[in-house]
């Protein structure tokens, strides 16, 4: 799967969850995500207890997260 059709499955809108970054359709923020998988949960678990989510869904967000780290660094003299 391209890495642009995953990050179409994150959205961000002003009227859901303060415009933080979620998957589309649902109320489920990245952040909550990563922050799962972080602390030990399986994508698996993830799956099991969110129905609503797919494992596309958990790799937008991993793709997501990782995108938003990366960042041009400018070094000056």
């Amino acid at each position: 799967m391209n890495a642009e059709h995953l990050l179409d499955r994150i959205s961000s809108d002003p009227a859901v969850c303060g415009g933080r970054p979620c998957i589309k359709g649902t109320r489920m923020r990245v952040v909550d995500i990563v922050e799962a998988l972080a602390r030990g949960a399986s994508q698996q678990q993830l799956l099991a207890d969110f129905d609503y989510l797919c494992a596309e869904d958990l790799a937008a967000a991993l793709l997501y997260a990782a995108r938003a780290t990366e960042h041009r660094v400018v070094r000056t003299a």
